[in-house]
């Protein structure tokens, strides 16, 4: 692979198979010139399900023109709403399967607000004849000065401007006879719905402390087609993703308990739980499996909770019933060795195999669950799979429908992530993998790449990773872990890094470098790199504060001064989640824990790579490391991307960011 490689990927995700199971519709988002379009794609069952010939072609579902996101199949199988900004009309829109042509439904105006946890933006009534929806109004009029521009507020940004006055609520409209109507207002960002079976209430969530930028506290509500609304949930900690049971006396949602919840990389892991759709209080499924959770969806009879956990390294589906009685992994067979033997006992997975992405549901013949699925795997990118669970059987199985990458995959060298194991300072076993160069030779030494992931509550996955396999087929060794702070793992060991940002973790991964040097003599000591975004940018500024034994590094997306960066960043709660106060209560704690203290024993030259709009970590947290560095003769660069938040998104900005990152890394280690 070389860098622009990475552009020939096809993204597939979002599967949703139709109510009746004979489709399923997905995205398949590619680069067309320097903008991604994401285009909906049709995949047709066979009468018999279990019949791998029966599966006819995939097909495009509208014009190569349109890009399209949140397909969502009507009750009656008979359409899919999706959102589109086509021929000027931005908004929702319906396609019949019968004749293929699309129609607008109602406008759908945005936000650039950051919402966290933002859910479901599309809901169609049971009776398949109207959708639900979220958009936004201008609800704050009282100021639309620009110049100067006056801010009273403290989430005044969003992730690449100045925040707007919009405020999202809950809309809908007719198929055939569209007139929208708003369902909700009010100083709120009201989002993620879900219709109630019985088709008079639509549940959403909305955070209505008296200062919603000062507390991140979402609640679940319901709003009936008249306009009147209830609470039903009144924690101190916050909910996200309400689905409403088939049945329609239940709501299942995940949530966090803990008083401070921050908008971004919560340390607290969410747990499923559910409540009665009438209100009361809401019970925790899942507190046993100690994992954290996302998407949970009812399973079509209504008698289980179906989500994704993380779970050390892998993205598994589970199952638990309302009653909370024991999570288990679903198709344990392809992602364990061996199904658990006692209830809430996480087995071993299998390093490098399947990870969930997406999942949908329907019932075919005999009870059978069926599943669309969209699903990974070290060696290839997403791609949509169908699932059959069998009930009372056990007999669960998973086959591949789509091949949108395989064509191109097979004319690249691709090195699968292998595992390793380390015993850290506190005897704690940190998890990672290495992904040998191509052409690996046992007689030859080579240089190594150690990669940190982002959070600092991420997951690194033994999945095909593009800019990995680019550092693999230029000659590196690629070494990346899990070190706390890390989700997947148990909620002790995601609170690992609170309090203290590269404490526990940096020791975790130098441990961990340590092993690997032991244990595979051919990576060569002295010509090894780091490279991390975001916290893994944090940690990469660190790193070459606290060791001279990386003889290069490119932080991305990076942190160098935690006090500096709580008044920058939009996050403006993080630092008080993370480390229990603000500066002015805890500046020596946070100074102690920023690397640019310690800047003076920096040593290794460095590349800095940001976006010029980054408001997650605005780009002053990079220029302080650099201008720091260069002032003390320590080689280094600033390359700074126009228009670009927190990560790049233009396609030719990802290959030059990758094409510089090699040319810094083999200047210093080749």
């Amino acid at each position: 692979m070389s860098p622009g490689d990475i552009l020939k990927i096809a993204n597939v995700g979002d599967a949703q198979v139709a109510p009746n199971g004979k489709w399923i519709v997905y995205t398949v988002s590619t680069v067309d010139g320097n903008q991604s379009l994401s285009r909906l794609w049709l995949a047709r069952l066979g009468a018999d399900l279990d019949a791998r010939s029966n599966l006819q072609p995939v097909t495009l579902l509208l014009a190569s023109d349109w890009s399209a996101s949140n397909p969502r199949w009507s009750p009656d199988s008979s359409k899919i709403a999706f959102l589109s900004d086509h021929n000027a009309q931005r908004g929702v829109w319906v396609v019949n399967l019968d004749n293929r042509l699309p129609r607008f439904v109602a406008e759908v105006q945005n936000t650039n607000f950051f919402i966290t946890y933002a859910g479901e933006p599309l809901a169609w009534a049971p009776d398949s004849r109207s959708v639900a929806y979220i958009s936004a109004t201008e609800e704050d009029t009282s100021s639309t000065q620009d110049d100067p521009r006056v801010i009273d507020r403290i989430q005044y940004k969003s992730r690449t401007s100045f925040s707007d006055r919009r405020r999202t609520h809950v809309w809908i409209a007719a198929i055939d006879k569209p007139e929208p109507r708003q369902l909700t207002s009010g100083y709120f960002y009201d989002h993620a719905i879900t219709f109630s079976p019985a088709g008079d209430e639509i549940a959403f969530l909305s955070n209505h402390e008296a200062d919603p930028d000062a507390n991140n506290n979402s609640d679940i509500f319901a709003v009936d087609l008249h306009g009147q609304m209830r609470q039903i949930t009144a924690t101190r900690g916050c909910e996200y993703d309400p689905a409403w049971s088939p049945d329609g006396k239940w709501i299942a949602y995940m949530a966090t308990k803990r008083d401070v919840t921050t908008i971004d990389s919560v340390a607290e892991d969410a747990h499923v739980w559910v409540i009665n759709a009438a209100g009361g209080t809401g019970r925790e499924l899942t507190a046993k499996l100690d994992r954290r959770v996302r998407d949970p969806q009812w399973s079509p009879q209504g008698n289980a909770i179906l989500f994704l956990a993380a779970n050390a390294g892998q993205t598994v589906l589970y199952s638990v019933n309302p009653n909370g009685d024991a999570a288990v992994p679903m198709f344990a067979d392809y992602f364990f060795p061996q199904p658990p033997v006692q209830p809430y006992e996480i087995p071993e997975p299998h390093r490098g195999q399947l990870q969930v992405g997406s999942f949908s549901t329907f019932v075919g013949r005999n009870r059978t669950v069926y599943f669309a699925l969209t699903l990974a795997d070290s060696d290839s990118p997403s791609e949509v799979w169908l699932g059959r669970v069998a009930a009372g059987t056990g007999n669960d199985t998973l086959r591949r429908l789509t091949v949108h990458n395989d064509a191109t995959i097979q004319n690249w060298t691709v090195s699968a992530p292998q595992q390793i194991k380390s015993r850290s300072f506190d005897g704690t076993e940190i998890e990672g993998w290495l992904i040998k160069p191509a052409g690996w030779r046992e007689d030859r030494k080579y240089p190594l790449i150690l990669g940190i992931h982002g959070g600092p509550h991420g997951m690194s996955l033994p999945v095909f990773n593009p800019t990995f396999q680019v550092y693999a087929a230029h000659g590196y060794a690629v070494l990346y872990f899990n070190p706390r702070g890390s989700t997947g793992y148990g909620q002790k060991f995601s609170d690992g890094t609170l309090n203290e940002w590269g404490g526990g973790d940096y020791k975790d991964l130098m441990t961990g470098v340590d092993e690997a040097l032991r244990k595979y003599p051919w990576i060569d000591p002295n010509r090894m790199g780091v490279t991390g975004g975001s916290y893994g940018g944090f940690m990469t500024n660190w790193i070459i504060t606290q060791t001279p034994r990386f003889k290069a590094a490119v932080a991305v997306a990076s942190v160098s001064n935690l006090i500096s960066f709580y008044s920058t960043s939009l996050y403006q709660d993080l630092i008080h989640a993370e480390f229990g106060g603000f500066p002015w209560d805890n500046y020596d704690l946070l100074w102690q824990w920023s690397p640019l203290k310690y800047v003076r024993q920096a040593q290794t030259p460095t590349m800095f790579i940001h976006g010029e709009q980054d408001n997650d970590v605005h780009i002053t947290q990079a220029e302080e490391m650099y201008t720091a560095l260069k002032r003390r003769g320590v080689e280094s660069v600033l390359v700074r991307y126009p228009r670009e938040g927190h990560g790049l998104r233009e396609p030719k900005h990802r290959v030059d960011a990758l094409e510089r990152t090699l040319g810094w890394f083999d200047r210093f280690l080749k």
